[in-house]
């Protein structure tokens, strides 16, 4: 007798051997035997889409700590202090919208009184944009010996590396910025990123533009360096796109007028406190619904 489920498909078989009396099945024997073949094959689906379950959740259970251990891994990466400088100090955060992001910032040691300060943006959500984020990261470390020289060889390597790395299908918007304590000036590249924002102790605003494309769009490729000094009192943010972008309940945007004025009601606060302050701003704004990664560095002078 054929044991069906719910759309008639068959699932298996009930078999029976002759009769212990040895008569025939008469058509009674076998109206029972199809009531029973079809109750037994609604059974028998439901032990198997039960099992399925199990699995399902077993295997959703695995991924998801998987992810958390490469978000935990993720976050740690990300620098725990600051470089100590004499004329300025530094503090960043990263709040990502998922377990794990494609946003990075990054503190690099280049040499006595010499800084970088990096923050990254990479195309895409989740693991691989995540696996990406590692990949750029590791490679400006591994070549912060350069950057403070050459910079722009520093970053065509970086773009050569990240091309050979997504095949050109995924991209990443950069700012490497090499900041020299003693002249107090700041060497920038901006790599298709949101232009840095920069509160004089005046209260003018200077924004640090685009000075090349994002990275893994083009090689052979390029970007133009420049130049810029800071003074006791001045105030650098860097952020990415979901600072900004961040939206409320009326689809209104944060914006570049919400950043600066949160960073203008604490400037003469320390760079914790401001960044602090910054990322609490967009977050009760936007009632803490994130739809990107939050990354900003801070950079107060003094």
């Amino acid at each position: 007798m054929p044991l069906l489920n719910r759309r008639a498909d068959l699932i298996g078989l009930l078999v029976l051997g002759p009769r212990l009396s040895e008569e025939p099945y008469s058509r009674d024997d076998r109206r029972l035997l199809a009531s029973v073949a079809g109750q037994a094959g609604l059974v028998l689906e439901s032990l198997m889409l039960a099992e399925e379950m199990v699995e399902r959740i077993d295997a959703e259970r695995r991924a998801a700590q998987e992810v958390a251990i490469a978000g935990e891994v993720q976050r740690r990466l990300l620098p725990q202090k600051a470089v100590a400088m004499a004329t300025v100090e530094c503090a960043g955060g990263c709040r990502q919208a998922r377990t794990v992001g494609g946003d990075y910032y990054d503190f690099l040691d280049l040499g006595p009184g010499q800084l970088g300060l990096v923050l990254g943006d990479v195309s895409g959500k989740g693991l691989y944009a995540a696996l990406l984020m590692v990949n750029l990261q590791a490679n400006l470390r591994s070549l912060s010996a350069r950057a403070a020289g050459d910079l722009v060889s520093v970053l065509k390597s970086v773009n050569r590396s990240f091309c050979e790395s997504t095949a050109g299908n995924h991209f990443a918007t950069l700012f490497v910025g090499h900041y020299d304590d003693c002249t107090r000036r700041l060497r920038y590249a901006n790599c298709g990123h949101c232009p840095p924002v920069l509160l004089r102790a005046g209260g003018d605003v200077e924004r640090l533009p685009v000075t090349g494309n994002a990275v893994g769009m083009f090689d052979p490729w390029t970007c133009e360096v420049r130049e810029l000094d800071l003074e006791p009192g001045d105030v650098l943010a860097i952020f990415s796109d979901g600072v900004t972008d961040a939206m409320n309940a009326s689809g209104e945007e944060f914006g570049e007028a919400k950043l600066l004025a949160a960073l203008r009601a604490c400037r003469t606060a320390p760079a914790s406190t401001v960044l602090d302050a910054v990322m609490t701003a967009v977050l009760e704004f936007s009632a803490r619904e994130q739809h990107d990664d939050l990354t900003l560095v801070v950079a107060r002078c003094h």
